[in-house]
């Protein structure tokens, strides 16, 4: 009887053990977090899941608008000129914590679909321009505009700074990396005086053909669901 009696007592507090430790691992593994992040890729959200205990899997998507005017001046010319970038990507990404005693520092890789990449310029003359011994008007000059498109599925990878998920409802982490994107696409168009340089497409094309680098330096307001 007294053995009986040890044994359902030694089998009660196993199963208590248990029963207290498999919350704190499926927590562990099992985290979910909705980000809010800004940064060099523009403005975006994401949702983070923790597979294993040292493995997240991360999906999200960003946006950059950028349009600025008159950021640049042409000698000889009084013109007006607009900038305007539009950068969008869905993305999905793999992080891992190498180290269990050091979850400070992240490892992150994965790849994005590039929605929209687009950078463009336009310039258009407000005043008459001398050309030998002509006056012609804005009109009459014309007006240039300079192309460059990134799209397909480009990598990514780098490292992230403080802890992926919250010790209570909300942190803020730091992802610094890059994506390689694909060689881009380059045109100029031009209208007046400036049409002659539409020929000069396929050099604007060899001379941006490695800007492929988009570094991503990043916030992340990390809210725990």
């Amino acid at each position: 009887m007294k053995k009986l009696l040890l044994f359902l007592l030694l089998f009660a507090a196993v199963n208590r053990v248990s029963a207290q430790k498999a919350p704190v691992d499926t927590v562990s593994r099992h985290q979910q977090t909705i980000s809010i992040q800004l940064g060099t890729q523009g403005i975006g959200a994401e949702y983070r899941y923790g597979l294993f205990s040292q493995l997240n899997l991360r999906a999200g998507i960003a946006t950059l608008p950028v349009d600025q005017k008159n950021v640049f001046d042409i000698d000889d010319v009084n013109s007006k000129n607009d900038l305007s970038a539009k950068f969008t990507n869905i993305h999905l990404l793999a992080e891992v914590t190498p180290f269990k005693s050091f979850q400070f520092l992240r490892v992150i890789a994965g790849a994005a679909s590039i929605l929209k990449g687009n950078g463009h310029i336009d310039i258009t003359p407000t005043d008459t321009y001398k050309y030998g011994d002509i006056t012609l008007t804005p009109e009459q000059v014309g007006n240039l505009q300079m192309d460059i498109n990134w799209d397909g599925i480009c990598p990514y990878f780098g490292l992230g700074l403080v802890k992926a998920f919250p010790k209570n409802r909300f942190n803020i982490n730091v992802d610094l990396g890059t994506y390689y994107l694909n060689k881009p696409t380059a045109t100029f168009a031009g209208s007046g005086i400036f049409a002659g340089n539409s020929s000069q497409s396929a050099q604007l094309q060899k001379n941006v053909e490695d800007y492929r680098w988009l570094p991503v330096v990043q916030l992340n307001f990390n809210f725990k669901l």
